[in-house]
């Protein structure tokens, strides 16, 4: 039984976010400061890779455990009401990620999923991302530039 109205539970779930979601932006943060660039959300490709680095063909995508069901994590729990229609749900979403990743397989592009506990709980995940992607094309930022073009870095 939920304990929130229909209007309410629907309230709530239209505030969740697609895009720009927090494990999203802290991985998008710590590759930007590593000097990689890429574009957002590959509206073209299946799935709507969350990163897209097209020159190396890779696509990075920033699940999160409840929605995408991440096998063995405790925020991959079922809700207790509507458990069917839940599901029902989380499989759907789990086929469809599988059929994603699949067709940019052999479409040529590598595929990169980060888990949003990994984001929170792994301190090598950038490493492995770095790893996963090679070298980065552009030199990492050693201090920010102020607007006058000189550098605030000592």
């Amino acid at each position: 039984m939920d304990i929130l109205t229909p209007e309410q539970r629907s309230a709530l779930m239209s505030r969740i976010r697609g895009v720009d979601t927090k494990p999203e932006l802290v991985v998008r943060r710590a590759l930007h400061a590593q000097g990689y660039r890429y574009r957002l959300h590959g509206r073209k490709l299946p799935g709507r890779p969350d990163l897209v680095f097209r020159k190396r063909r890779v696509v990075v995508f920033v699940h999160g455990c409840f929605w995408h069901w991440h096998e063995g994590c405790p925020k991959s729990r079922l809700p207790k009401s509507r458990a069917d229609y839940w599901r029902a749900k989380f499989e759907s979403n789990v086929e469809r990620d599988q059929r994603n990743e699949r067709v940019l397989a052999d479409d040529g592009w590598r595929v990169f999923v980060a888990w949003e506990c990994e984001i929170e709980k792994d301190e090598t995940l950038v490493e492995r991302l770095m790893e996963f992607l090679g070298p980065p094309r552009v030199a990492p930022a050693v201090g920010v530039k102020a607007a006058s073009g000189t550098s605030s870095a000592p």
